[in-house]
């Protein structure tokens, strides 16, 4: 399985319009082959961060994300409003267990 961790900066004003950018994808993003999790996000410790975290079957999938075009237009509005670059981090994990 394959999680990344998508962190960003925007000026507060924009935190909601990034936040609703990804809120917007979230049933299509869900409906990709392979997506197991898809949830953006608020940081609560600071008044800029936005981010989301994703759960992969296969780094193939995450890939195909990538390339969607889904994945391009919501990178046409975050992109812009962004006071920097995005921390991104991809993890390669095995599910221990699963606890409901």
């Amino acid at each position: 399985m394959l999680i990344a961790h998508v962190s960003f900066p925007v000026a507060s004003a924009h935190r909601s319009l990034a936040l609703d950018t990804l809120k917007q994808e979230i049933e299509t993003v869900r409906a990709m082959t392979g997506c197991m999790s898809f949830v953006p996000y608020l940081n609560p410790t600071n008044d800029t961060d936005v981010g989301v975290v994703h759960e992969w079957e296969t780094v193939r999938d995450f890939d195909a994300y990538i390339a969607s075009d889904s994945f391009a237009t919501v990178g046409q509005v975050l992109r812009p409003i962004m006071t920097s670059p995005p921390i991104s981090k991809r993890f390669d994990a095995t599910l221990i267990e699963n606890v409901n």
